[in-house]
Parts: C-alpha cells; sequence; structure tokens
C-alpha cells in the first residue's frame, strides 16, 4: 500500500528495547532513527534509550484495522526500517519493521560490541507476514512420530522446555545455512508474530500459540532432526516448519500470551508425546483436518474460547498438558501467585533474584531480602514488569516468575564472564 495516497489513517505504536550480551546488559544512550520504507531517508522519529535500554513508546501510521481483519484486503501493516547506533557497538540496521493499527509492537535490538571498529553495520530484513507473504505450504506429516533412543538432547520419557531452539535458516539439507541458538519463548514468539495478526481475537491467538508450542515441542521431544543426524532443533522452512524471521519485531499481545502459557501444550489420551499441530491459512492453502488461521480467527469473532477453537479443527478428543520441567531456571513456578502479604522462602528467591538483576538494570530499586512481600517487593516487581513488557500488576504470576528466572539467569552468567 502506497502512504502517498494517505490510507494510513491509523496508527501503531512500537517500543525499542536495545541491548548486549542476551538482554543482560540495557544500552542507555543508544540513538534509534525511525524511517518509512516508502520514504527511504526520510527520518520520521529519533529516540535514544533510557537506563534500562528502552526508547519511549512512539505512534506510526498504520493501514486501517479491517485490513487485518479479512482476506483479500491490502497488505494489514506499515513498514519502517530502523537504524541502531550506540558508542562502542556495531550498527543495527532493521528493515521492514511491521506496525499494525492500535496495537503494539516491540523491537529488541542486540548490538555487539565493535572492538574498535567503527565502520561496521549489521543488517536485518524481516519477511513478510506468511498471511500476506507467498511461503512454501507445510508437507503433511503424522501427527504422532516413533520416539527415537535418546541421544541425551532432550529428557524422556516426559516433555521440557528447553532453554534454547537451534533454528536452522533454510530447508534441512541446506547445509550452507546458518543456524540460530533463540531462547525458547523468544522464538515462539518470533512464530506467532510471523504467522498470524496481533490484532485478531486473545481466543485465537492463543489457540495459535498452543499450536505453535505443541509442534515445537514435538520436534523437540522426539528429537526429530538430531535423529537424522541434524544439528539443529526446527527449520524455518514452511514446508517442514514454521516462518522465523530472525531479529524481526514481535507484538505486545503475542508477547504476553506466550509468557502465560508456554508450558502448555496439545495431546490426545494415551499419547506420550505433544501432538505435530499443523496447520495453515485456509485461503491460499487448504488443509482438512488441520486447523486453519483465518478460521480460527472467524471462530474468535463468534467468541469461541481456545480450547473450543483447537477441539473445532484437531477434533474433541485433544487436551492440555503442562511440563513440568523448564530447563535453564533456577527454580519452577511454585503454583501459588505472590503479592503483598504473601512470605516464605518463594518469596526470598524472587528478592535475591530481583536484587541481582537490578544490578544491570537500576531502574529496579533494590530491596531486603527477607521473604515477606511488602512495599519495597511490589515496587520492585512493579519496575521489573513494567521494564519487560508484563502487565504491571505487582503480582508474581506464572508469567512474572519466569520472566524474572529468565533475566537472572542471563546476569549471572554475564557476572560469571566478568
Amino acid at each position: 500500500m502506497d502512504t502517498a495516497n494517505n490510507n494510513l489513517i491509523q496508527q501503531g505504536r512500537l517500543r525499542v528495547n536495545v541491548f548486549s550480551g542476551r538482554r543482560s546488559t540495557p544500552v542507555e544512550g543508544a540513538t534509534v532513527s525511525i524511517t518509512p520504507r516508502v520514504a527511504e531517508g526520510r527520518i520520521v522519529e529519533q529516540m535514544m534509550t533510557d537506563m534500562s535500554g528502552q526508547t519511549d513508546t512512539v505512534n506510526l501510521a498504520a493501514p486501517p484495522l479491517e485490513y487485518s481483519m479479512a482476506v483479500d484486503q491490502p497488505k494489514p501493516y506499515s513498514e519502517y526500517d530502523l537504524t541502531i547506533t550506540a558508542n562502542g557497538f556495531d550498527t543495527v540496521k532493521i528493515n521492514g519493521v511491521q506496525i499494525l493499527p492500535d496495537t503494539d509492537a516491540i523491537q529488541n535490538v542486540m548490538l555487539v560490541d565493535n572492538r574498535g571498529n567503527t565502520d561496521r553495520a549489521f543488517s536485518i530484513t524481516i519477511k513478510d507476514n506468511t498471511l500476506w507473504g507467498t511461503f512454501d505450504p507445510k508437507t503433511p506429516e503424522e501427527e504422532v512420530k516413533p520416539l527415537p533412543p535418546s541421544k541425551g538432547y532432550v529428557v524422556l520419557p516426559k516433555p521440557v522446555i528447553p532453554e534454547f531452539i537451534v533454528v536452522h535458516a533454510g530447508v534441512p539439507s541446506n547445509s550452507s545455512a546458518p543456524n540460530y541458538w533463540i531462547p525458547f519463548k523468544d522464538y515462539i514468539k518470533n512464530v506467532a508474530s510471523c504467522e498470524i495478526y496481533a490484532t485478531w481475537p486473545d481466543s485465537t491467538i492463543a489457540a495459535n500459540v498452543l499450536a505453535i508450542l505443541s509442534f515445537t515441542l514435538n520436534r523437540v521431544y522426539t528429537e526429530w532432526y538430531r535423529g537424522k543426524g541434524y544439528n539443529f532443533t526446527i527449520t524455518n522452512s514452511t514446508a517442514y516448519d514454521h516462518a522465523f524471521s530472525y531479529g524481526r519485531n514481535i507484538f505486545s499481545r503475542i508477547s504476553q500470551a506466550v509468557d502465560g502459557i508456554f508450558t502448555s501444550f496439545i495431546t490426545r489420551p494415551n499419547i506420550r508425546q505433544p501432538l505435530l499441530t499443523q496447520y495453515c491459512d485456509g485461503q491460499q492453502v487448504q488443509c482438512p483436518n488441520w486447523m486453519t488461521q483465518w478460521g480460527s480467527k472467524h471462530l474468535g469473532d463468534q467468541g469461541y474460547n481456545t480450547m473450543d477453537i483447537l477441539k473445532n479443527f484437531y477434533g474433541y478428543d485433544i487436551f492440555l498438558m503442562q511440563a513440568t520441567e523448564v530447563e535453564g531456571v533456577p527454580s519452577s513456578f511454585p503454583g501459588t501467585v505472590l503479592q503483598v502479604g504473601s512470605t516464605g522462602s518463594n518469596v526470598r528467591t524472587i528478592q535475591t533474584q530481583l536484587n541481582a538483576i537490578s544490578n544491570n538494570y537500576p531502574a529496579i530499586p533494590k530491596i531486603r531480602v527477607d521473604g515477606i512481600y511488602g512495599q519495597q517487593t511490589l515496587n520492585a516487581v512493579e519496575t521489573f514488569q513494567e521494564i519487560f513488557g508484563l502487565n504491571s500488576s505487582g503480582l508474581v504470576d506464572f508469567a512474572t516468575w519466569y520472566k524474572i528466572s529468565d533475566i537472572y539467569v542471563a546476569v549471572s552468567r554475564l557476572a560469571e564472564l566478568r
């Protein structure tokens, strides 16, 4: 769609988060310049990051909402190019950041120390959403796989949430394609942002996230590619797996959905493994007995809840299970939400971890480690939630517990390297 025709009558929102060292250190004072793709060279916004490595949230022009609500519409998102510069780091250029109307987009940027070389710049180009662009259709597979002998990459006989997914950027046989080590939740958020629109109903977003989770965990649990001699977990080829666009922006609604359910997967009675929940768009490609993305959207519009959407496509005998082990975290969610008035070792754990995180993120206030969830702890939790895109409830729920754990592990590893 041509912005010169003034069709971009609505606005979306963008916040840029700039880090170094796998989010362990925010980069303060980075400059972020934003240029519309259709007006290359014309900077419409320029911002600097704060002590938490974040810019202000900026409003950017976007197409009308109805473009993302039905097929056969013009492109439903506008596109912007970002240039990120900071003293001591290589310049990063991100081309094609996607902005949907009335939706919060998040662009995470990892900077690399330039080691005295001031001329280096790296460029990332975001691929089109699969509902808009042209992508290979999924080659059908059986939804339940024979289980191979474990090669040590997963813990059998139960599914676990891996710390990282190794994504092969090409078809399996392309040995020259790079492999990317991506934190598990970041991978799921990336795929969902590539394959659905964040403007869709909450139940539809959750249904698609669960399908992506189950498919991915099936690849992990069955060691599908490693069992064939490959050194990766999954590919970014839509003919084999899911779309994944390295370095792309994600959307807040999708991010929050993933954070809340990332240990869940779909299965059937008497089946040990997550189902290989395949799907298609239902418009360019038809796929009987699979979920269709547009079909899930229409059911969400009619008020169907998440499980009813999934059962409509995969059958009424499916149910959700929880992976009880999450790799790479110090301790699992205790099962009880922590809040003002809570006491005990779980509160002490959160207080200790927040204090360690505050060494790198000084906007988070230091707190007394006493095992009592008081006003100090509440303030620190709320600040953490604001920085990392969670609902600022002040409650340490499932999503907040694991996000604190993720960041704590990252900053602790960095401290060990120093």
